[in-house]
């Protein structure tokens, strides 16, 4: 994680754990790559953003399957998690690019922000208080539409 400016930590502007979860459960695929954020649930961690990386945190290719390892890390006793307990937490760039070519624009609304997408010859707008939970309504639209993995 990198230190913010105000001396905490800044996460990037990512989905809420309660989005990413939608997400996944709508068959968004994660391609662990260094950079990505990530939560791990119901282990008392919901509110730890983690950031995968190549020096502390690195994804492992075993034979039953991707883990994410926490290499170096003392602070606590967490060697590594399987992949599928982790819960990938967009970015607001990463989520748009997911959009693709649906993508129309971002608007700012007395509200907060709205995202339009074309899907289908068709303009859907989905609105939130910040971007990257209006581009994760978008992209969880056009998930369940598609029926399958993205």
């Amino acid at each position: 994680m990198a230190q913010g400016g105000d001396g905490g930590w800044d996460h990037g502007t990512v989905i809420s754990l309660d989005q990413a979860g939608r997400l996944r459960e709508a068959g968004l695929a994660w391609k662990p790559a260094a950079g990505d954020r990530f939560a791990i649930p119901d282990r008392d961690l919901d509110d730890d953003v983690f950031v995968l990386s190549n020096m502390t945190i690195e994804v492992h290719e075993l034979p039953e399957g991707q883990i994410i390892g926490f290499n170096g890390t003392t602070e606590w006793a967490l060697d590594d998690v399987e992949k599928d307990e982790a819960v990938w937490l967009p970015r607001e760039d990463q989520l748009r690019e997911l959009l693709g070519g649906t993508f129309r624009r971002l608007d700012r609304t007395p509200g907060g922000y709205q995202v339009t997408i074309e899907l289908l010859g068709s303009t859907y707008d989905f609105d939130a208080a910040e971007p990257a939970e209006a581009y994760g309504e978008a992209l969880l639209h056009l998930v369940k539409s598609v029926g399958g993995p993205i």
